[in-house]
């Protein structure tokens, strides 16, 4: 009883203390409030027909009060905020593997460089089949970690099946501290002078791994830069600044925020003392790119320091504040919105959480260039679409669409999501390769029939690079997949295995390249049927030409 009225007058205290503080708002009703759910509770756990769990009644009305927001303000609880934690602190305390479970089976992807599985020789295919001497063969996905993290300098004992040795293989693993990196890659397009970064999100460590990214590529020869933030969900707003600043001169406003209060009421303004100021710059985005992924690409395409390219962003233009529980629980609540250097906000419309779900709002337009003459390519595009629609009421409004100008005077819309200067849609496979990629056959085949194959390949090519540019997936291996996927009951017709072939091909290469090396080197080899990026690496004199740089 007791702990369940700490919960509710912990989320009820901020509610209470902002307006107490806050002469904008009457505090006529909220201890009635107060009261009103704790007698609620009470009444729930004296009477009720069965006992009842009085955490989860608390966490209920927690997340109750939190749904009648927006769709950002959630409940956190205490197990999902030691996952929330390591992954935007950048690090967890485990034996370092990337792992997956194929047939009821934990499969090593691959050692994670610098941790102690890699250090023990543990290796890509190794089937994980004991773990501390229980059985580990029909483990879920969410219960291996369990198992193997915890605390570091504690030791876990594993046993492994490989393939080729008959004995089962004993390893004692001592953890230690494994980052979670948000940068996945940083490499050169080879033959070129452009390097690329890629970020995942924006956790504590991201503007270090990107000042050590930039410095490596920087000694490699980059004289261009393509930042692919695609599918970046965002996280920490101040790293999302120091990213931005890292491009953007002294003086410039980088984003703001407004709130109800004026202590949720700041300005980011960049420093402009680091070496990249000049460097041109392309930033690559789709619909899942949010939130802190929006105020980088915003800031470069409001100050005409970059272009954006891909498809419009997520649209999340609003900002959370973290409040702990007391009991390892938290609650964010949306406390401010974000604005762009040229005063947009790209929120989309969140009353209707489900459409917002599902999207509903952003800027969809038409494949091609909108660095100049914005505006009278997407009315031109309005009225076509209108003249379709036969109800006045479902036909778009482009006063729903407020217009911005970028420094240099060019259109930019705000309200729904970044919409990129250069819009080129995603790649598009088949239903048939999307079940195999959904499915892991790409790595299932490679571990089940092809390990020995890649141990020579290691052999062969010792430098990663001499790999990318000379190996080539065979006919018969291609054959030999297609007969491991028609097993594995996908149908495989004609005409999509054609359609499909060198996207299949690559994915098979860039696979075998993470077996042997890491994620970075699997990213590369995709990038290379990557149209987005394709397209990309095209538009840099515009790039330079937008940001009035010496080419």
């Amino acid at each position: 009883m007791k702990k369940v009225f700490l919960v509710i007058l912990a989320v009820s205290f901020g509610i209470v203390a902002g307006i107490y503080f806050s002469p904008l708002l009457s505090t006529d009703n909220i201890y009635q409030q107060i009261k009103k759910i704790d007698k609620v509770l009470n009444i729930a756990v004296k009477n009720y027909l069965e006992p009842v769990d009085t955490q989860k009644l608390g966490e209920a009305a927690v997340k109750g009060i939190l749904s009648e927001l927006d769709v950002h303000s959630v409940y956190i609880s205490a197990d999902e905020m030691k996952r929330v934690s390591e992954e935007f602190q950048g690090s967890f305390e485990g034996i370092g593997i990337e792992f997956d479970v194929i047939n009821d089976t934990i499969v090593v992807v691959s050692p994670i460089p610098g941790g102690p599985s890699e250090a023990l020789g543990i290796r890509s295919g190794d089937k994980i089949v004991k773990i501390d001497g229980q059985n580990a063969i029909g483990m879920s996905r969410t219960d291996v970690p369990k198992k193997l993290r915890g605390p570091k300098g504690t030791i876990v004992e594993i046993d492994i099946k490989r393939e080729g040795v008959k004995e089962l293989l004993h390893f004692r693993i001592r953890r230690d501290k494994i980052p979670l990196n948000t940068i996945d890659a940083a490499f050169m397009v080879d033959g070129t002078d452009i390097g690329v970064i890629v970020v995942n999100r924006f956790a504590a460590t991201t503007h270090d791994e990107l000042v050590n990214a930039l410095e490596k590529l920087t000694k490699q020869g980059m004289k261009k830069l393509v930042l692919d933030l695609r599918g970046n969900p965002g996280g920490y707003l101040n790293q999302a600044f120091l990213m931005a600043e890292e491009f953007i001169k002294s003086g410039d406003t980088i984003v703001y925020t407004k709130g109800r209060l004026p202590e949720f009421q700041e300005v980011y303004v960049s420093s402009g003392s680091s070496p990249y100021v000049k460097l041109p710059l392309i930033v690559l985005i789709n619909a899942g790119s949010a939130s802190a992924s929006e105020i980088v690409s915003g800031a470069i395409q409001d100050l005409d320091r970059g272009l954006v390219v891909g498809e419009t962003s997520f649209g999340k233009g609003l900002v959370q504040r973290q409040y702990e529980l007391g009991d390892g629980s938290a609650f964010r609540l949306t406390i401010a919105k974000y604005y762009t250097p040229s005063g947009r906000c790209i929120q989309r419309p969140y009353k209707d959480k489900d459409k917002y779900r599902h999207l509903v709002g952003r800027l969809e337009l038409e494949e091609g260039s909108y660095i100049y003459d914005a505006y009278d390519k997407i009315v031109a595009q309005v009225k076509r679409i209108n003249d379709t629609i036969k109800n006045p009421s479902d036909k778009i409004s482009l006063d729903s669409l407020p217009i911005y100008y970028t420094r240099s005077k060019r259109v930019v819309f705000g309200g729904g999501g970044i919409t990129p200067d250069y819009i080129i849609k995603s790649d598009t496979i088949t239903k048939m390769t999307a079940s195999i990629r959904r499915e892991n056959l790409f790595f299932e085949f490679l571990d089940k029939n092809y390990m020995s194959e890649i141990e020579k390949i290691k052999k062969t090519y010792p430098d990663f690079k001499d790999f990318y540019r000379k190996f080539i997936v065979s006919e018969q291996v291609l054959n030999d997949f297609r007969s491991f996927v028609e097993k594995k009951g996908i149908k495989v017709e004609p005409s999509d295995w054609e359609t499909d072939k060198e996207y299949i091909s690559t994915y098979l290469k860039a696979q075998i390249a993470r077996i042997i090396w890491t994620r970075e080197q699997f990213l590369e080899i995709l990038f290379s049927v990557d149209n987005q990026f394709k397209k990309a690496l095209e538009l840099f004199p515009e790039a330079i030409k937008i940001a009035k740089l010496k080419n």
